[in-house]
C-alpha cells in the first residue's frame, strides 16, 4: 500500500469483531465506493488430505471455499468497509475477489509510480511469498504435529508487505 501511496493500518484494532481477531489491514483513505477497503488473508494447503478431491476437480476451490468462509465471517464490515478476503493456495491459486483487488493494487502502484511492470512484481512478490511459506511448512513438519483436517493455516507474516 504504501508504494502505491495510498495510507494503510495494519491490523486494524478498531475493527474487532466479538471474538476478539482483526483483520490484516485497512485503508485510511476510500478505495472505492467512498468505502474504505479492509482486507484479510489466509493460505489453504492445497494438498490437505481434505481438500484434494475438490482441487483435483477445480483449479482453486480451496482459496474459493476458504474467501467464502471469510466474507461471512465478517459479514458485519460490509455496511461500512469494503471487504476482500484474499485466500492462496500453497500450490498459487489465489481467489477471484482476491486477484481482482492484487489487480487494482498493482494498477495503483504501477500508476504511482510510473513504472507499468509494478503489478507483475507484485505477482512475482507473492509467488515468493507463498514459496518460502511452503519450505517452512515442510520444513515445519518434522518440527510440529501434522495437521491432518487441512485446516487453513495462519500466515501472520505472509502479506505483510501489503501494509
Amino acid at each position: 500500500m504504501a508504494k502505491a501511496d495510498i495510507p494503510a493500518w495494519k491490523e486494524p484494532s478498531g475493527l474487532l469483531r466479538t471474538d476478539g481477531k482483526r483483520r490484516d489491514g485497512v485503508t485510511l483513505l476510500p478505495w472505492k465506493r467512498g468505502k474504505c477497503v479492509t482486507w484479510d488473508v489466509t493460505v489453504s494447503d492445497t494438498l490437505a488430505q481434505s481438500y484434494v478431491y475438490e482441487t483435483s476437480q477445480t483449479p482453486g476451490a480451496t482459496a474459493e471455499a476458504a474467501a467464502e468462509r471469510k466474507t461471512n465471517k465478517y459479514s458485519s464490515l460490509a455496511q461500512s468497509y469494503l471487504f476482500v478476503s484474499v485466500a492462496a493456495e500453497t500450490m498459487g491459486a489465489i481467489n477471484k475477489d482476491g486477484m481482482d483487488f492484487l489487480s487494482d493494487l498493482g494498477r495503483r502502484i504501477a500508476q504511482s509510480t510510473g513504472d507499468h511492470h509494478e503489478s507483475a512484481f507484485l505477482f512475482q512478490r507473492l509467488s515468493m511469498l507463498i514459496q518460502r511459506y511452503n519450505a517452512v511448512a515442510v520444513f515445519g513438519i518434522y518440527l510440529r504435529p501434522h495437521n491432518p483436517r487441512g485446516r487453513n493455516v495462519a500466515v501472520p507474516a505472509l502479506f505483510q508487505f501489503l501494509t
